[in-house]
């Protein structure tokens, strides 16, 4: 069915009676906002030490999350490290679109041969493990935000293909748009006029959950000592270097894995709202 007036204005009412997933959707805006601004927002640059008595403080008026072993401010490597994070997760979520939504919709549309070549291949990447590929990359290009994003990027293409060709095959052959064909509209009307408006619902909620998912695998990296150069902050290193320091001080770990969980939970649950939205589930 084609898209009516007034869908995205339902939608949005659906997510505004879904209190929970509103407030996650907020949260989320003010996390990405607070990310890309957190060069100008930190309290002190995320390398600065300060040494005794304020290594390993614990949380203080002047350190409100403590510090680490140089006396450097955690809260400020926290909110660095969700610039890096945001960076990365977002990035790689558009490259994913780009060249994920690109494929898919050419499978789609055209159909026949390009669709079985290009399944083909979506369906050797999807064979190889992810992670262990951007392990490869990251290994071969070397280290930073911009190889980073790359080797998220290129890894998570694959389920942004498929969702696209399977909403491709759907509404290609609904009647407004073999209505369209019939009057004589180009390919390219159709697509941008009538294919991708009427594919962005799902494409939304998929970005939703593709961002902590590349926020995980960039985590991961950097757990394993794969991601960004130190002594850049990264959740994965905060959390790998406060898992070592639990026994005797524990905000080094706590602070980081649980603002890490906290995020990962609220964009997982927008993505949940966003889906019971733009489907016309309403929730109180």
């Amino acid at each position: 069915m084609k898209i009516k007036q007034g869908f995205w204005s339902q939608a949005f009412m659906n997510l505004y009676q879904n209190k929970l997933g509103f407030f996650c959707a907020i949260f989320c805006i003010i996390l990405i906002v607070a990310g890309l601004l957190a060069p100008w927002l930190t309290p002190y640059p995320y390398n600065e030490p300060h040494y005794y008595p304020y290594a390993y403080s614990g949380p203080t008026l002047k350190f409100i999350m403590g510090t680490d072993d140089l006396g450097r401010d955690l809260f400020s490597r926290l909110l660095y490290s969700l610039h890096n994070a945001i960076l990365i997760s977002i990035g790689a979520t558009l490259l994913s679109v780009i060249v994920g939504g690109t494929l898919g919709a050419l499978a789609g549309y055209v159909g026949g041969t390009l669709d079985f070549i290009l399944m083909r291949i979506t369906d050797i990447m999807f064979a190889f493990p992810s992670f262990l590929f951007s392990i490869v990359l990251v290994t071969s290009l070397g280290r930073g935000i911009p190889v980073m994003l790359l080797a998220v990027g290129v890894t998570s293409w694959v389920g942004m293909a498929r969702l696209m060709r399977a909403q491709v095959l759907v509404v290609k052959n609904l009647e407004y748009v073999e209505m369209a064909r019939v009057l004589g509209a180009s390919h390219w009307r159709i697509i941008t006029r009538y294919i991708i408006p009427n594919s962005l619902g799902p494409l939304i909620v998929s970005i939703t959950f593709s961002i902590p998912g590349a926020m995980m695998v960039e985590s991961g990296l950097s757990y394993l000592g794969m991601g960004v150069q130190p002594p850049i902050p990264s959740w994965g290193t905060l959390i790998a270097e406060g898992a070592g320091a639990i026994r005797y001080y524990q905000h080094l770990f706590i602070y980081p894995a649980a603002s890490f969980a906290l995020v990962l939970l609220a964009f997982t649950y927008l993505g949940d709202a966003l889906q019971d939205a733009l489907s016309g589930k309403k929730q109180s």
